[in-house]
C-alpha cells in the first residue's frame, strides 16, 4: 500500500461525495496503490450512508469507520491511523480546504529523506490563500501560537501546527498515533510533542488554501477544553 489518506467527518454529509472523489481522483491520476479511510466521528445526519455509496475506481481501496458516538476529531484520526497500511499516511480535513494535488511535496520532502513528517502550513510566504481566515480567528491563531511556543515549547520553526493536511512514513505515523491520548482539537500538539521527543524531523510546505467558513475548531470559543487538553498534554501524569 503505497498511500493512506484518512478523512475524519462529522455531520459532513453536504461535503463527503466531493472529499472521496477529490481523494480518489489524486490516487489514481498519480498510479498510487492507495486507501481512503473516512472515519466519522458519530454523525447525526447521513454521512456515513453517504460515503458508503460513493463511487471509485477500482484501484482505490474505500473504508467507511464509524464511531456510535462524538469523541473528538483527534479520537477520529488516531482511529483511522492505527487502521491505515500505507507506506506514507496523511490526513486531511473534509471539506477541500487543500487542493490533494500538493500532498505531492510533502511526499516528494520525506521520500528524499529530507523529513518523516511533512506538515502543510498556510504561513508559509509561499502559500497561496484564496479565501483567509476571519479576523477574530487570525487573532485567535496569533495568540495560540505564541502560547504553545512558550507554554508547550512547540518549536518555533512551526509556523502552523493546526493545519488539516499532515503526512508521514506510515510507520512513524502509527507508531505516534498509537501512544496519543488527546480526542480533541490538540490532538496535533500532542503528536508534535512527541515527534519532537523521539527526535523524528517534522518540515513544511507551502500549500494552496481556501477558508472553511464551516470550520468546527473555533478557538475563541472553546478556550477550556483547549487549555485541559494542552495540560493533559504537559502533565500527563496529573
Amino acid at each position: 500500500m503505497d498511500l493512506s489518506i484518512i478523512i475524519p467527518v462529522w455531520n459532513e454529509s453536504k461535503k463527503i461525495i466531493n472529499d472521496i472523489n477529490a481523494a480518489s481522483d489524486f490516487l489514481a491520476e498519480n498510479k498510487f496503490n492507495g486507501e481512503i479511510i473516512i472515519v466519522d466521528d458519530g454523525s447525526t445526519d447521513k454521512t456515513v450512508e453517504i460515503a458508503k455509496s460513493a463511487t471509485i475506481p477500482a484501484s482505490v481501496i474505500l473504508q467507511v469507520l464509524q464511531n456510535a458516538i462524538h469523541k473528538g476529531k483527534g479520537f477520529a484520526v488516531k482511529t483511522g491511523i492505527i487502521k491505515s497500511k500505507g507506506d506514507f499516511v496523511m490526513f486531511a480535513d473534509s471539506g477541500l480546504c487543500v487542493p490533494y494535488s500538493f500532498a505531492l511535496d510533502g511526499l516528494k520532502l520525506i521520500k528524499n529523506q529530507q523529513t518523516e513528517i511533512a506538515h502543510g502550513s498556510r504561513k508559509l510566504d509561499e502559500s497561496q490563500i484564496l479565501n483567509p481566515q476571519s479576523f477574530s480567528r487570525k487573532i485567535s491563531a496569533k495568540l495560540f501560537r505564541w502560547l504553545i511556543s512558550v507554554w508547550m515549547k512547540i518549536p518555533k520553526e512551526l509556523t502552523d501546527t493546526q493545519c488539516g493536511f499532515k503526512i508521514y512514513q506510515g510507520v512513524i505515523a502509527r507508531e505516534l498515533y498509537s501512544q496519543s491520548k488527546i480526542d480533541g482539537f490538540m490532538f496535533d500538539i500532542e503528536i508534535i510533542s512527541k515527534a519532537v521527543e523521539l527526535g523524528y524531523k517534522i518540515k513544511e510546505f507551502p500549500i494552496e488554501w481556501t477558508a472553511d467558513r464551516d470550520g468546527r475548531l473555533s478557538l475563541a470559543k472553546t478556550p477550556l477544553g483547549m487549555f485541559k487538553e494542552l495540560w493533559k498534554i504537559k502533565k500527563p501524569d496529573f
